[in-house]
C-alpha cells in the first residue's frame, strides 16, 4: 500500500471540496478555488471531513497514480486554505529588482532592464533585494519563482545572481596570482 497514497486528506473549516464525474476535483477556500482533473482509474470519495483515495489494482502505474493524487489534493486544499509563497534573494554589485504595476523588473547585469509580468493568480513582491512569490497553486509558483531565478543564475565564485533563501551556493576557488 502507498504510505502516502493512503493516507486520508483532512479538510479544513471554511474548505469545500466537490467531486464530479471523471475525478474532476474543486477546491473552494477562503484565498480562492481551484479545479483539476486527476487520473481517472483511482477512486476519490468524501467520508466525514476527509477526502480517501484509492486504487482498484496494485499495477505498477495504479501505485504510482495512487500517490500522486492523493497529495495533489492535498496541495490543493492547503494552497485555498493557506497559500504557498516562495522568497529569492538577489545578490551581486548593481543587481536590482523592482516592482512597476504587475510588472517585475531586473537589472541584472545586461545591457537592459530584464521585465517580467505577473501570471494570473500570483503575485511577487519586493523587498530591497528578496523577491517573494505568493499564490494559491503551489505548481505555478514554483514555476514562476524558477523562471525568475533562470534569468541569472547565481554563480559558483561570487555566488552573484538570484537563487532561492535556503539554496546553498558551493562556493569555488578562483584564479591564484603568480609568485
Amino acid at each position: 500500500m502507498s504510505r502516502i497514497g493512503r493516507l486520508p486528506v483532512t479538510i479544513p473549516a471554511g474548505v469545500t471540496v466537490e467531486i464530479k464525474e471523471k475525478n474532476h476535483v474543486t477546491v473552494k477556500g477562503p484565498k480562492g478555488t481551484l479545479e483539476k482533473a486527476l487520473p481517472v482509474e483511482m477512486e476519490i470519495k468524501l467520508e466525514d471531513g476527509t477526502v480517501v483515495v484509492s486504487r482498484p489494482n496494485d499495477l505498477k502505474k495504479m501505485k504510482s497514480l495512487h500517490g500522486l493524487t492523493r497529495s495533489l489534493i492535498q496541495n490543493m486544499v492547503t494552497g485555498v486554505h493557506e497559500g504557498y509563497k516562495k522568497e529569492l534573494e538577489v545578490n551581486g554589485v548593481g543587481y536590482r529588482a523592482a516592482k512597476q504595476g504587475k510588472k517585475l523588473v531586473l537589472n541584472l547585469g545586461f545591457s537592459h532592464p530584464v521585465e517580467m509580468e505577473d501570471p494570473e493568480g500570483l503575485e511577487s513582491k519586493v523587498d530591497g533585494n528578496k523577491i517573494t512569490v505568493e499564490g494559491i497553486d503551489k505548481q505555478q509558483v514554483g514555476q514562476y519563482a524558477a523562471e525568475i531565478r533562470d534569468k541569472r543564475r547565481p554563480e559558483p565564485y561570487k555566488g552573484k545572481g538570484i537563487k532561492y533563501v535556503d539554496e546553498v551556493i558551493r562556493r569555488k576557488v578562483g584564479k591564484t596570482g603568480k609568485k
